[in-house]
């Protein structure tokens, strides 16, 4: 059995899933909209830049999820579900998935957006298992502090290498890994079969010095 490894965001779905919460809470009116949507775009612009302060915008990112109730943010998330991730799940994704799924591949998302966003995500996706930036909670409420080692950049290998720990069928010896982001490079250099997949500028000219494959999953 393979290990097949995917990003979310603006790779297995067209839009990125952390800042479309974003927008989605400034429409709920839970936060201040102009200020969030300041914060929550420049975050986005630092991310692209490969030069997102991880911890900073997580502080911004989870502290809406700790003033409301679990009923409250399950009932908007399956809004978001509706209006914000399901137009930008991308047909050409779901084929590579079952492609991965026919051949007998274990099939991973590893993510830079925390569970609460990702989950319900990785469920609809029909994928094995998820790792992303784990919410801290205490009981059912949420502390807006992170727990663990954040899903990324050089994070990501350090989840994953924790995860295969608890796997003894799975290696990263014929792993796959596909992304679309130069954040993910760490991860990408750490796999035998690397994919780019509708890569930003950087991440396809690192893609074309190591020849590395590069495909699209968009019309």
């Amino acid at each position: 059995m393979s290990l097949a490894i995917f990003d979310l965001d603006n790779t297995l779905i067209s839009c990125d899933s952390d800042h479309a919460w974003g927008e989605f809470l400034i429409e709920q009116g839970a936060v201040d909209g102009d200020a969030y949507r300041q914060a929550n775009d420049q975050y986005l612009r630092d991310y692209q830049a490969g030069q997102l302060d991880i911890m900073a915008y997580l502080a911004m990112a989870l502290e809406p999820l700790t003033r409301h109730s679990e009923e409250q943010l399950n009932a908007w998330h399956q809004q978001f579900m509706a209006c914000k991730i399901e137009p930008h799940v991308l047909p050409q994704a779901e084929e590579l998935l079952a492609w991965h799924r026919q051949r007998g591949d274990h099939l991973l998302i590893i993510t830079a957006t925390n569970r609460f966003i990702t989950g319900p995500i990785a469920q609809r996706l029909g994928v094995d298992d998820l790792i992303a930036i784990e919410p801290e909670r205490d009981g059912k409420r949420y502390t807006g502090r992170v727990a663990g080692v954040p899903s990324y950049r050089e994070g990501k290998v350090t989840r994953l290498e924790q995860w295969l720990e608890s796997q003894p069928a799975l290696t990263l010896d014929d792993a796959w890994f596909y992304s679309d982001s130069i954040n993910d490079r760490f991860l990408l250099e750490k796999v035998p079969n690397p994919v780019a997949v509708d890569p930003d500028d950087a991440l396809r000219h690192l893609a074309e010095e190591h020849g590395w494959r590069v495909i699209t999953l968009r019309d």
